[in-house]
């Protein structure tokens, strides 16, 4: 901790115990049973506590409250509500969306990194976004594209690097791996450019750290227990918010490069509609439907659009680049430490090759890639990954704002301009919603005579819900089976340094702190 937050810290608790004395040791709202609330500093004496533990500590007060729902209150009146209650997020997500948007706060934070693009933004702004992108995700075209590019990624990147280190005997970090694979496989996507961060040098290109920082530091201001701190030091330009802005100039030049260098392609030689990548596709609709999305303006400056197209794919760069890898990272660690789930999932995979005479005479070495249809009747499997991100959501907590005061289904009263929080990460947690086995890894919950069974995504909010739910939901699933279906048709991990309950690092996604190393073993040596 630097030493600025250590004086701080030692302020707050100087002034918490003037107020607890003051107060004869009673918080504010005597009725309220969750954490005390002070004068002035309000709850961050708790954020201080348990910095390191928030998702804990937000999961332990729930369950003591009746209703899955308690307060918090940051310094300078800002209050948080925190729930974990499916009533209450039916209610922000879908009954109430319009009352709930991201807010100023939120959009504030991020918008130096992602300005005016799909998941920074509200009203018809938004709307007009999510009409473009909800149009192309639709299509069979880009399906086809997606799974063809992560099976390119695997076969030629992914499986190579693991056959290596089989043969080697060396521990790799898979986290650090699956990230890599998520940042070229997201940017071929995105943007129709191949950063190759998993070649066999383990490259780590200026954009990708970039990108790295930006992100971290980005979400950084999200967790900060005093707001003005962050701010401070952005208006001065100095410490973390000064590489922030680094970070964020090397990750705009880069995207904006790459937008012009398409529009430069598209005047020489017109050959827009033969790129797949999300650009080109989103720059095709943009220019073609401007009338009917209400962007005359844009369409009248090349220089605008281009800032609103680099926002755009930089959203969703953002959105793919880490939910996969931290769901496919702590999913492997559940794998390592319930062997019968990987071979049940082995045994699925085997099954639905051996329909398959090709893959008799498969070469292991080379992989295997599976059709979209052979991954869809991959049942097991996409149970188990649901589990795991039931246990471990990639996204732990989301944030709302009330646009006008309000009460939730479960009584609770929210004001204007209240923060709101649903908890993914604790929701998963919860005996009164998963059940007395609800901290067990059991696929099984998800299937009903071997077929999957989805559940109702305001208990199970791992891909958004309501008007916002996550338009790449399957591509997500599609990316994730065909990487866990090559590996383990192919190969075994083993975590030498069994990790019983491994730390995590909450950014605005949930990763594995300090990695996860592991030694690649082949299913079916050769001789």
């Amino acid at each position: 901790m630097a030493p600025y937050q250590i004086l701080l810290g030692i302020l707050l608790v100087l002034v918490g115990c003037f107020s607890l004395c003051f107060l004869r040791g009673k918080s504010v709202d005597k009725p309220y049973k969750g954490p005390a609330i002070y004068p002035i500093i309000g709850s961050a004496l708790g954020y201080i506590q348990n910095h390191d533990r928030f998702l804990e500590w937000f999961t332990e007060t729930m369950e003591k409250m009746p209703t899955n729902t308690f307060r918090l209150e940051r310094p300078g009146g800002i209050k948080d509500i925190m729930t974990g209650n499916p009533a209450n997020i039916e209610h922000i997500l879908k009954t109430k969306f319009e009352d709930y948007p991201k807010g100023e706060r939120f959009t504030n934070i991020l918008h130096d990194f992602l300005g005016r693009g799909i998941f920074n933004v509200d009203g018809e702004l938004w709307k007009m976004q999510r009409k473009t992108a909800s149009l192309e995700f639709k299509t069979k075209s880009l399906r086809s594209f997606v799974v063809e590019t992560v099976q390119c990624e695997i076969q030629n990147r992914l499986l190579p690097v693991l056959s290596n280190a089989s043969k080697t005997g060396k521990t790799l970090d898979l986290q650090d791996i699956l990230q890599r694979f998520a940042f070229d496989n997201i940017c071929s996507v995105a943007f129709g450019v191949d950063p190759k961060c998993l070649l066999p040098s383990m490259p780590n290109p200026p954009f990708a750290k970039a990108f790295d920082d930006a992100t971290e530091l980005s979400a950084a201001r999200f967790y900060s227990a005093l707001p003005f701190l962050w701010q401070l030091q952005r208006m001065l330009n100095m410490g973390t918010e000064k590489r922030l802005r680094e970070a964020i100039k090397e990750v705009d030049e880069f995207g904006m490069d790459v937008v012009r260098s398409r529009r430069k392609e598209i005047s020489e030689n017109g050959i827009l509609s033969e790129r797949e990548d999300l650009l080109s596709r989103f720059m095709a609709a943009l220019l073609n439907n401007a009338d009917e999305l209400g962007i005359d303006d844009l369409k009248q400056s090349s220089g605008k659009m281009d800032v609103f197209l680099k926002e755009m794919v930089v959203s969703i760069l953002l959105a793919g680049r880490d939910t996969t890898s931290a769901a496919l990272t702590w999913f492997f660690w559940l794998l390592s430490t319930h062997q019968s789930v990987e071979e049940a999932i082995h045994a699925e995979i085997s099954g639905i090759l051996a329909k398959r005479e090709e893959a008799l005479s498969a070469d292991d070495d080379g992989g295997i890639c599976f059709t979209f249809e052979e991954l869809k009747d991959m049942q097991y499997l996409h149970a188990a990954l649901c589990e795991s991100m039931r246990l471990y959501p990639p996204v732990p907590v989301d944030v709302k704002v009330a646009s006008k005061d309000d009460v939730l289904p479960d009584g609770t009263f929210v004001g204007k301009g209240w923060h709101l929080s649903y908890v993914g990460y604790s929701m998963g947690r919860m005996e009164n919603i998963w059940g007395s086995d609800c901290l067990k890894f059991k696929p099984e919950r998800w299937l009903k005579e071997g077929e999957f069974v989805g559940e109702n995504p305001y208990k199970f909010p791992v891909f958004h819900a309501g008007p916002r739910i996550c338009l790449g939901k399957e591509m997500a699933m599609i990316q994730m089976k065909s990487i866990v279906a090559s590996i383990i048709h192919t190969f075994h991990f083993v975590i030498e340094d069994a990790i019983t309950s491994p730390d995590y690092v909450v950014s605005l996604t949930m990763r594995m702190k300090g990695g996860l190393p592991v030694v690649v073993r082949c299913r079916k040596p050769k001789h």
